[in-house]
C-alpha cells in the first residue's frame, strides 16, 4: 500500500482525494490544507472542501497559514513517514524541508500541459487566448514555479463554447487516475520524469480587475473566449447605465444588414439576444447578470429596462 500525504485547498482536488481514500493501493494518512477562511454574506469561516471530506472521512487534518514557516507541522508530516506528498491546488510554496519529507517524491497535478501555462489560472488563461487543447500533468515537485520533470500528461480538448467552470470538472474527473498511474509508477521505478522543454514556456498570472471588463475594441471572438475564461470567476462585465452587467454566455455571429452601429453599440435585439457591434465582427450576448439581479436571457434584461431597437 501507497502512503501519501494529500495537499489541496478548493473543489477541484476532491474527486482525486476520494479516489485515494476509497482505493485499496493507496493509504491517506493526513490532509494539507488552507486555513479556514470567511465566505458569504455573514463572513462566517468556512472549511475548504478538502478539510471537509478529510473530517467527514476521519483524516488528519493540518491547516498551515505557511507550512515553510511551522516547524511543528514539519515535524508531525516526518513522523507519518510517507511514500508521497501529492499535491494538487494546495494554494502555498513548500520548502526545501517539507519536499524532502516523503520517501519517494512530492508529486503536484498541473492543470496545463506544461512547460505552457506554468503559474494560477491556467484553465481560465487557456480559454481566454482561444486554445484548442489543454491538458492536466503531473510533475516532481521543486523549488521553481512548476519547473519540476513531467512524469504523465492527459490532453483535454477544449471546444468553442466551453467554459472555465466546465473544463475545472473535466480536469477533476481525468486528476485522480493520472495520478494513481504516477504515484504507482514512480514506486514501481516504471515512469522516467522527463525535464521540461524550455520551449514554449509562457505564464498563467493572475487575472486583474481591469482584465474582466469587456473591451468592445477587441474582436467578437476574443470577447467570447474572455467570457468563457473567465464564466463565474469572476466574470467578464460591461458599464450601462451606471450598472454593472455581467456576460454570461455569447455567441459570435454574422451581421450583414447593420450599417449605422458604432462600437459597444447594441445593433440588433431579438428573441436570441442583444447583437453588439465589436471592433471585428459582433458578438451575441445571451445571457447576463445584471447588478444585483439573478443571471437572466439577455432579450429579457433588455426588455426589462425598456431598451429598443
Amino acid at each position: 500500500m501507497i502512503k501519501i500525504v494529500f495537499f489541496g485547498t478548493p473543489s477541484i482536488g476532491l474527486k482525486s482525494l476520494e479516489y485515494f481514500h476509497d482505493s485499496k493501493e493507496f493509504e491517506v494518512l493526513a490532509v494539507v490544507t488552507q486555513p479556514d477562511k470567511p465566505a458569504g454574506r455573514g463572513h462566517k469561516l468556512t472549511a475548504s472542501p478538502i478539510k471537509q471530506f478529510a473530517i467527514e472521512n476521519n483524516i488528519q487534518v493540518f491547516q498551515p497559514k505557511s507550512i515553510r514557516k511551522e516547524p511543528d507541522i514539519i515535524n508531525e508530516l516526518k513522523k507519518l513517514e510517507p511514500d508521497f506528498f501529492v499535491t494538487f491546488a494546495f494554494g502555498q510554496i513548500l520548502s526545501q524541508e517539507v519536499l524532502d519529507i516523503p520517501k519517494y517524491e512530492t508529486i503536484n497535478l498541473h492543470v496545463s500541459l506544461l512547460p505552457k501555462y506554468r503559474g494560477a489560472n491556467p484553465i481560465q488563461r487557456a480559454i481566454i487566448n482561444g486554445d484548442k487543447e489543454t491538458g492536466i500533468c503531473t510533475m516532481i515537485t521543486e523549488l521553481g514555479l512548476d519547473c519540476g520533470d513531467i512524469c504523465l500528461t492527459y490532453p483535454i480538448e477544449i471546444t468553442s463554447c466551453m467554459n472555465c467552470m466546465e473544463l475545472f470538472e473535466i480536469c477533476a474527473e481525468k486528476s485522480p487516475e493520472l495520478l494513481a498511474k504516477t504515484l504507482i509508477g514512480l514506486k514501481e521505478g516504471s515512469i522516467k520524469p522527463t525535464p521540461q522543454c524550455e520551449n514554449g514556456v509562457c505564464f498563467a498570472d493572475k487575472l486583474t480587475k481591469e482584465e474582466c471588463k469587456i473591451d468592445w475594441n477587441k474582436s467578437a471572438e476574443e470577447i467570447h473566449n474572455l467570457v468563457r475564461g473567465i464564466y463565474k470567476c469572476p466574470g467578464a462585465y460591461f458599464e450601462f447605465r451606471d450598472k454593472i452587467i455581467k456576460v454570461m454566455q455569447t455567441e459570435p455571429i454574422e451581421n450583414t444588414e447593420d450599417k449605422d452601429s458604432q462600437i459597444g453599440e447594441f445593433a440588433h435585439i431579438s428573441k436570441h439576444g442583444i447583437d453588439v457591434k465589436t471592433g471585428n465582427g459582433y458578438l451575441r450576448l445571451i445571457k447576463v447578470k445584471p447588478e444585483g439581479k439573478s443571471e437572466m436571457f439577455a432579450r429579457d434584461w433588455a426588455n426589462g429596462i425598456g431598451v429598443r431597437q
